[in-house]
Formats: C-alpha cells, sequence, structure tokens
C-alpha cells in the first residue's frame, strides 16, 4: 500500500473515530412508570418525564462516509435523568466506543479516551403521553483534548503547541491518541483534538426503553502524529444523511450499574451491531 494512500486511508478512519457518536435487568428506584420521582430543587408542579427519572444504559451507532471509506462509530455508556427546577435534565457519561468499517486498516481509542468525553448536564424536550414520551437531546458543545474558554464558538486551534492542548487520555501525548492499526505494517499514532457535538430524538417504546437517531455536529482535528505520513491528516468528517443509520437505544437499568457491569451484559441490553449494509 503506498505512504499517500496509507494517509488517506488512516485520516478517513481517524476522523470519525471520536463520535459518539445507548429493559435491563435492574430498574431504578423509583420503578418502570412511576411519577412521583424528584430530585433537589424539584418544583412541586408535575413535571414532563418525571417517571423517566433514574439511569438508562446508552448504545448508539453514528455512521459516517467519506472517500474512500465508510465507518461506523459505536458508543456505550449511560444517561441519567433527574428533575431540577421544573425540567427535566440528562447527565451522559461515556464507557467504550468500538468502530466498525468497510476498509482494512483499524483505528481504536482507549477507554480513557473514550471517557475523557464529559458532556455538561442539560435539559431535554419532553412531549407526548406517558409511556410514550418523545425526548429531544440539544448538542451542547463539549471539548475533548483541548480547554475552550467558549466551547460553543472558540476556534479549534491549527498550532499543535497551543497550550489549550491538553492531554486528557493522560498518556503522556497531546489531546486524546487514536491508534492506526495498519496490519503486518504495524501501528502508527493520531493525537486528536476535539469539539464533541451530538443531539438526539427519541421516542419512548415501552416502559424502560426509548429508541430514536443520533445527529453528530462535531469538530476534530488532529494536533500531532507518531508518523510523518499521518501529520496532515483531514480530520472532518460528514456523518451520513439518513439517520436511520446512525440509531440510538436506551434501556433502563439500576442506579449501581457501572460501564464493567454495562459491557459485560452488553449482549442482553442490545441488538448485534448491524454492520456497513449501506
Amino acid at each position: 500500500m503506498s505512504a499517500g494512500r496509507t494517509a488517506t486511508l488512516a485520516g478517513a478512519f481517524a476522523s470519525a473515530l471520536l463520535a459518539v457518536g445507548c429493559g435491563g435487568s435492574g430498574t431504578s428506584a423509583s420503578g418502570p412508570g412511576s411519577t412521583a420521582a424528584t430530585s433537589p430543587g424539584t418544583t412541586a408542579a408535575p413535571v414532563a418525564g418525571a417517571e423517566l427519572v433514574g439511569r438508562w444504559a446508552h448504545y448508539d451507532i453514528v455512521a459516517y462516509q467519506g472517500n474512500p471509506m465508510k465507518t461506523q462509530i459505536i458508543s456505550y455508556g449511560f444517561s441519567d435523568f433527574s428533575v431540577k427546577d421544573g425540567r427535566l435534565i440528562e447527565s451522559d457519561e461515556f464507557c467504550h466506543a468500538d468502530q466498525v468499517t468497510d476498509m482494512p486498516i483499524k483505528t481504536s481509542i482507549s477507554d480513557a479516551g473514550t471517557r475523557a468525553i464529559k458532556p455538561v448536564s442539560t435539559p431535554v424536550e419532553v412531549t407526548g403521553p406517558v409511556g410514550a414520551r418523545r425526548v429531544l437531546r440539544p448538542g451542547t458543545p463539549t471539548p475533548v483534548g483541548i480547554r475552550l474558554t467558549d466551547p460553543a464558538n472558540d476556534k479549534l486551534p491549527t498550532d499543535p503547541r497551543d497550550p489549550r492542548i491538553v492531554d486528557d487520555d493522560k498518556d503522556g501525548k497531546p489531546g486524546i491518541t487514536v491508534i492506526v492499526h495498519f496490519g503486518e505494517a504495524g501501528n502508527g499514532e493520531l493525537y486528536i483534538a476535539r469539539r464533541e457535538i451530538f443531539a438526539y430524538d427519541m421516542t419512548q417504546d415501552g416502559p424502560d426503553s426509548l429508541k430514536g437517531t443520533v445527529k453528530d455536529s462535531s469538530e476534530q482535528l488532529v494536533v500531532g502524529a507518531s508518523l510523518a505520513i499521518l501529520e496532515n491528516t483531514d480530520a472532518n468528517w460528514a456523518q451520513v444523511t439518513d439517520r436511520a443509520l446512525s440509531p440510538i437505544l436506551m434501556k433502563r437499568v439500576g442506579a449501581d450499574w457501572d460501564c464493567d457491569r454495562l459491557m459485560a451484559e452488553r449482549k442482553q441490553l442490545f441488538p448485534p451491531d448491524p454492520g456497513i449494509t449501506w
């Protein structure tokens, strides 16, 4: 494989890697269907979606297509709903991310890198009747591998020496490390800074189940690389416009669930990954 094509393929993989880019056997403390869920700061008036309060296991796929490859980034984590000041609030955390591609070169990111994505808690819009809620989560710009004063509007830097770039996955290298696997040719590394922006539109299809689609508007750039052929990688890549290829699923679980249990019980919670079929 030529150096130019290797760089192109590696760049295409890396451009999508951090996208994020979700009923178990456990239940929330308030129980499925409860309308009495409250948290500190809750108003006395009924709050739409209060029966959703608790911990939900989160699985989503974001599909990307570029030249010359297609990729799915598959993310696992938790979404916790609470009520505050008369609104349903969502707090997210991520545990693990996989990727599926239609090309031989593979990339991976450590769980430390995935868990460095820490979106701010945000109010969600809830409509529809109890048992058939519609939940809309707005995009919340989240810097990863960089510190931004204004996460929504500050431009990502072009200088890899920018002092705002930080080692968020704690591996001694700038930004978030993406490992590029070339097979017998060995591995390389890309160092990424990213503005994570995801939103979703979900509907309730059971007391302990939500499903919908993800919209990804994230930006990222390469701030360094272990190999010269990777240094000029174009890190931005567009999501496939067909949102059906970017689904999100949530299942209600117990408040004591952690990342280890989520990944151990993934097969019981969620369907098999669909693979690249488009």
